[in-house]
């Protein structure tokens, strides 16, 4: 029982050292609170030792972690009642990426931050583990623990409800902007029709004087 601790516990201290900055990365951009990833990092890797023996292919260990990570994630949410996942999203890898796309990848808008929080959880949960941290078909389906056929089935999904919840967003965006526009502009175009007034009353007010 000692070897089996031992032998547990040297095989996730390899995994931590490997694969723990990608996890905190992982929860942070789930949870949108680096220190509460911190912790739920931590977690996760107590988690995997207690699972040991539950990692029947030690070659498949990274998604065994995103799978626990996930969990962990997923349970922390629902306690808390908030779903803030910001992953990227684009097109599949190995299809040429748009100018678009290419420029999400640098940075996340916040229409589309605010897109991707109108997304089920489970689809941006797919999305992130497959666009940004780059699980392959198998790695996604065994984090997700679902079949590599329902794994890809959230991604689709998840690229529909993005683009859809997006072109909320960015309507929403040009309708405030042109509301700041406007208001921006009515002070200028009143103090413009005061001083025409001004202007116009002037010629009237002298006439007055001469009469």
């Amino acid at each position: 029982m000692t070897t089996d601790r031992a032998t547990a516990r040297a095989f996730v201290e390899r995994l931590y050292a490997a694969h723990h900055g990608e996890i905190y990365a992982y929860l942070a951009r789930m949870l949108r609170d680096d220190e509460l990833a911190a912790d739920l990092t931590q977690e996760t890797f107590v988690k995997a030792y207690r699972a040991h023996d539950s990692l029947l292919d030690p070659n498949r260990a990274r998604a065994w972690l995103y799978q626990i990570a996930g969990r962990t994630a997923l349970d922390e949410l629902r306690r808390r009642k908030i779903v803030r996942f910001v992953p990227w999203t684009g097109e599949s890898r190995g299809t040429t990426s748009s100018a678009e796309d290419l420029v999400l990848r640098a940075r996340l808008s916040a229409d589309l931050e605010r897109a991707l929080l109108r997304i089920p959880p489970r689809q941006r949960q797919a999305l992130l583990l497959s666009e940004l941290h780059e699980l392959t078909g198998l790695e996604l389906a065994e984090a997700m623990g679902v079949s590599h056929v329902a794994a890809r089935a959230l991604l689709t999904r998840g690229r529909e409800s993005l683009r859809q919840a997006l072109a909320v967003e960015r309507a929403q965006s040009a309708v405030a902007e042109a509301r700041r526009t406007q208001s921006a502009g009515s002070p200028a175009r009143a103090s413009r029709d005061g001083h025409g007034r001004d202007d116009r009353d002037d010629p009237g007010d002298e006439r007055g004087g001469r009469g």
